[in-house]
């Protein structure tokens, strides 16, 4: 494979027209501390910032001490930015400490403009909090109140303000073998209504081997939710006496891949007023879809047993329709990564090679600018990351931009955004994600993502680029 070398290039867009200094470098802001492995979660699990009145209310889990403590436990926090000032208020801590990085909160804003925090939730209910206050995150948890029990069992939740002054929360129930549906409120999250059918369940056949990891997008009207997921054989062979022996086994790299490794990209999409479910041909699904079902109806990339650990960033084009940007391991070696942008040329999926990637579950973030112009966010590194480290079993590297002038054929890195403080030097980051208005609308100017120094210590930083001045100022 082709290493890409990104040279630093003058450019408009998304961060922008910005340029934070003569080296085309915008330094990253730090704004939490104490966080363990995914203090700031992968793109299954937002939003972890809204913007609202002018002001970002974040969320991350921090607080992690060093000791003789194994557990590196943390809590969910909660913290204000003011683009004007560009300080960060005293953080608010919001839950209980916990061991386990799936409690990663999300945070979000009903129609009055009260924020929402859910926390602790993989497995659990987890707890639903309201703020006292619309707009205001307050100055201790006396500020919030409990809300109302979502559902029974929530990971990896998703919560959009969709069409009607409705909001949606998006998750998969109990463990790898649970199924992922969506529950809905009309009264800014008294009351929950979930539909009755699952929309998916990937061992609805009964054969308990099959999982998935899916993120979502909602279009621009509120009225659909684009849905990408990727699926995980954790039992290759129905014969019960060869399945645990035989189990994890990867035939591409003829060896067992581990838990991490996820095959294949399928997409649907959801109509939320008629709750309809459908695949890119338009064609209306039978729901719950299993593995089978999916396998006939909304693949759209057979990866032969290249694996990913995250699933995709999604887009959407002009008119609407769907692409991906994947990470993917390599053809001949499961200690390669690389980057593809996917997309519908109107014949057929088309893969492009972006880049490469240091891990299969680098977590980058695509976006698309009004001119057509496409803007991926990517973890980057000189070789595949491989240690024993609880901070760098999820990947990570160092943060490039990436862009498109047509419509993703061909690819250009613009700019290195790795933090450069002496403070951060040689620090690995992951886990980018967009700042977002209620209805769903990403914030240009903006990125969130953490990092670590030590990659056995929970002492990650939780960081933010914010560049809106710079874009306002049309520099």
């Amino acid at each position: 494979m082709i290493r890409f070398v990104c040279v630093w290039l003058t450019f408009a867009g998304m961060f922008g027209s910005a340029q934070a200094d003569s080296n085309n470098r915008s330094e990253a802001m730090p704004f939490g501390k104490g966080g363990q492995k995914k203090m700031l979660y992968d793109r299954r699990q937002r939003p972890q910032a809204v913007y609202l009145d002018g002001k970002v209310h974040l969320v991350f889990n921090g607080g992690g001490k060093d000791g003789d403590d194994p557990s590196f436990k943390t809590t969910p926090m909660a913290s204000t930015y003011d683009p004007e000032t560009r300080s960060f208020s005293k953080t608010v801590t919001l839950g209980k400490r916990s061991k386990d990085h799936h409690y990663g909160p999300v945070i979000w804003a009903d129609d009055s403009g009260h924020l929402h925090v859910l926390s602790g939730c993989h497995r659990t209910p987890g707890t639903h909090l309201i703020s006292k206050k619309p707009g205001s995150i307050g100055k201790s948890l006396e500020d919030w109140r409990v809300g109302a029990q979502i559902a029974e069992s929530i990971s990896y939740p998703t919560v959009y303000n969709i069409e009607g002054g409705k909001e949606m929360i998006y998750y998969r129930v109990l463990g790898h073998f649970g199924h992922w549906t969506y529950s809905v409120t009309t009264d800014s999250g008294e009351t929950w209504r979930t539909p009755e059918e699952a929309v998916t369940d990937m061992d609805a056949a009964g054969r308990f081997e099959w999982s998935s990891y899916q993120t979502k997008l909602l279009s621009q009207d509120g009225r659909t939710l684009h849905v990408a997921f990727i699926v995980y054989d954790d039992c290759k062979f129905e014969d019960p006496d060869r399945a645990m022996s035989d189990r994890l086994y990867n035939p591409r790299y003829r060896e067992k891949t581990g838990q991490d490794w996820k095959y294949n990209l399928y997409y649907f999409q959801i109509d939320l007023a008629s709750g309809h479910v459908m695949n890119f041909e338009g064609e209306t699904m039978k729901t719950p879809i299993d593995v089978d079902y999916a396998d006939q109806n909304c693949l759209i990339w057979d990866t032969e047993w290249r694996g990913s650990g995250v699933p995709p960033s999604i887009v959407l084009d002009e008119k609407g329709e769907p692409a991906f940007l994947h990470v993917l391991s390599g053809d001949d070696s499961k200690q390669e990564a690389n980057y593809f942008y996917v997309f519908h040329d109107g014949e057929g999926w088309q893969k492009n090679f972006i880049t490469e990637s240091t891990h299969q579950w680098n977590s980058g973030h695509l976006r698309r600018e009004e001119d057509g112009t496409l803007v991926a966010f990517l973890v980057v590194g000189d070789e595949y990351l491989e240690s024993d480290g609880l901070m760098d079993s999820h990947g990570g590297g160092r943060i490039e931009e990436w862009r498109s002038s047509d419509q993703g054929m061909t690819w250009q890195c613009e700019r290195d955004l790795t933090p450069t403080a002496s403070d951060f030097s040689g620090w690995r980051f992951n886990n980018l994600q967009p700042v977002t208005k209620p209805g769903g609308e990403i914030v240009p100017g903006m990125l969130l993502f953490y990092g670590w120094g030590d990659p056995y210590s929970p002492q990650a930083k939780a960081f933010l680029i914010d560049e809106t001045r710079q874009l306002k100022a049309g520099i």
